[in-house]
């Protein structure tokens, strides 16, 4: 039942070696098929993220051997590779493998797309035939795990990123967001996490006001939304339901009196603003006007500092849960292998009363006396049932191995003297 995992990921290594060692999509299934032709490999699965890559394998396959595969398939050095990498083995693997699932080893503790990347690693190893009872078993019991934590702990719920805290407020605001309209300031890199977070949760309709048209209609056509430039705001503002705003520019973009007309345009019907940049890009003075809620970084900053604290506590208990679930798992793996040493057991156990049987059965048709029969059928079956746990216990006698004497008492119910 040996469980390996073997990797790295964004606290062990630097992201220049973590691209050299990712998967691409097309690379995973003939990469699962050649590692299965290892030595000692029975099953395997490979995730690739941006964060991490790592090989769970169920054999008695050893790390170095797998790390030594790492390098050839990728034609890196395996010694570079193995001087950032992490292994566990056992219960350790096992545990580890939950804690990936649960969001508890990611860079944004409690992130909840890890889960989704490992059902997605899952599947690909099922189509390539390298998961086919251990580990997809056990694969069974991560994500079961991984949906307790998600269950049963607040460490999924709370947003730990400004563009994450930003969406979230926004949907506070507004119930549903596929009827609202979002008005994006910006095409970096916070303003492409916001439009995506947006996306997820349904938003109506996306527009993406940049300094350069180019740099907006890239961003707009990833979100099927629409791009404008930052001289067309105003033209466009009274649209907007949702307004979040990160460039560089040194001075307010929005002011005031622009949204003081937007306003007019939409009767006063309430305007959500969250304003990323620093310097600021919405003018203070905005957040004075009635039916508009304006945030700041630093508003988001507390809500995240808040969060990250509760996701901190809330790890607490999910690590009790993998713990748990991780115990569970492999007892239960144990006990099948207890259930085939009994039905094993019981099959010779058969075979011995079907032995005797039909010798006594033999000796009836012969005349003997019933008595006399049923006798030497109780005295046979006893001599054979007791003949080998009697050879081993005289065994580990002589050998002094007392603890399987001990153990043998207990197996068999006798008194301890």
């Amino acid at each position: 039942m040996g469980f390996l995992a073997v990797g790295i990921n964004h606290r062990t290594a630097p992201v220049s070696l973590r691209e050299t060692v990712s998967f691409t999509p097309e690379q995973l299934i003939p990469a699962l098929q050649d590692i299965r032709q290892l030595p000692c490999v029975e099953e395997a699965a490979i995730i690739s993220t941006c964060n991490r890559t790592e090989i769970y394998i169920q054999g008695t396959s050893e790390s170095n051997s797998i790390l030594k595969w790492l390098g050839e398939f990728h034609h890196t050095n395996p010694f570079e590779i193995s001087e950032h990498a992490y292994n566990y083995q056992g219960v350790e693997a096992v545990r580890h493998i939950m804690r990936v699932a649960s969001g508890l080893d990611s860079l944004v503790l409690g992130e909840p797309q890890i889960l989704g990347q490992m059902k997605s690693a899952h599947a690909v190893a099922l189509e390539a035939g390298s998961i086919h009872g251990l580990l997809g078993r056990m694969f069974q019991n991560v994500f079961t795990t991984a949906k307790r934590v998600r269950t049963h702990t607040t460490i999924g719920e709370n947003p730990v990123s400004v563009a994450f805290a930003a969406v979230s407020l926004a949907r506070q605001i507004f119930s549903n967001l596929q009827q609202n309209t979002a008005l994006l300031i910006g095409a970096g890199e916070t303003i492409d996490l916001v439009a995506q977070h947006l996306k997820e949760q349904g938003v109506g309709k996306i527009i993406i006001a940049n300094r350069t048209l180019e740099r907006a209609l890239r961003l707009a056509d990833k979100f099927s939304g629409e791009a404008i430039l930052l001289a067309d705001i105003p033209e466009y503002l009274h649209q907007a339901d949702i307004i979040i705003a990160s460039t560089a520019s040194q001075l307010p973009i929005l002011g005031k009196g622009a949204v003081e007309r937007a306003l007019k345009k939409r009767r006063h019907d309430p305007m959500f603003m969250v304003d990323i940049a620093v310097p600021r890009d919405i003018e203070p003075e905005v957040g004075r006007l009635a039916d508009i809620y304006l945030y700041t970084v630093d508003d988001l900053r507390e809500v995240i500092e808040d969060n990250v604290r509760s996701r901190q506590e809330a790890a607490v208990e999910a690590e009790k849960l993998v713990i748990s679930g991780a115990d569970e798992f492999l007892a239960h793996m144990r006990s099948l292998d207890s259930v085939e040493v009994v039905r094993s057991y019981r099959s010779q156990a058969e075979s011995i009363q079907s032995q005797e049987l039909a010798k006594a059965m033999r000796l009836l048709e012969n005349g003997r006396p019933p008595e006399q029969v049923l006798q030497q059928l109780a005295r046979g079956l006893t001599n054979k049932l007791i003949h080998a746990p009697c050879v081993q216990m005289r065994k580990a006698g002589s050998e002094g191995k007392t603890e399987r004497l001990d153990w043998a008492k207990e197996l068999l119910e006798l008194p301890h003297t």
